[in-house]
């Protein structure tokens, strides 16, 4: 057995300290809206990959289908990936036991793009609820040097 002794020095890399500042609006945002499904969406994690080619982009969009979703980069640099869960039909002698999933409009998230991006050649797919933005880089041209003459 051993024992551990706590510092009173202050210690910058504790694991108290670098905790996720947003967390505690994460866990309100689906009281707050009223809609837990699109609140889930809204806090859908995504993550943003770059290659030598291309930006990447993976979210996990359990249940919805590719006519649900709709990506689109507005302002000529921002990439934003949205949709609508449509309502399931209903007859009138279905007898609802519990209802918990949503339907309506949803804002996964938005990303602003950097200078590089090729938004006229942005492509986009869903599988096993995965979906995957693939955004290409346009070829960073190397600048010339060009060579002084040193007089003297």
């Amino acid at each position: 057995m051993s024992i551990v002794r706590r510092s009173s020095v202050f210690d910058p890399f504790s694991v108290e300290l670098w905790t996720d500042p947003f967390d505690t609006f994460r866990s309100i945002i689906p009281v707050v809206s009223g809609n837990s499904e699109a609140a889930a969406f809204a806090n859908a994690h995504m993550n943003w990959k770059e290659t030598l080619e291309v930006h990447v982009f993976k979210a996990d969009l359990p249940n919805v289908k590719k006519e649900e979703v709709k990506v689109e980069v507005e302002n000529g640099n921002v990439l934003v990936v949205s949709g609508e869960r449509t309502k399931e039909k209903e007859d009138k002698n279905d007898k609802w036991h519990r209802v918990e999933r949503s339907s309506g409009k949803f804002v996964v998230r938005q990303f602003r793009l950097p200078e590089n991006a090729k938004v006229d050649q942005v492509k986009a797919g869903l599988e096993n609820g995965v979906l995957t933005v693939a955004v290409p880089k346009a070829e960073v041209k190397k600048p010339e040097a060009k060579a002084v003459e040193v007089s003297g």
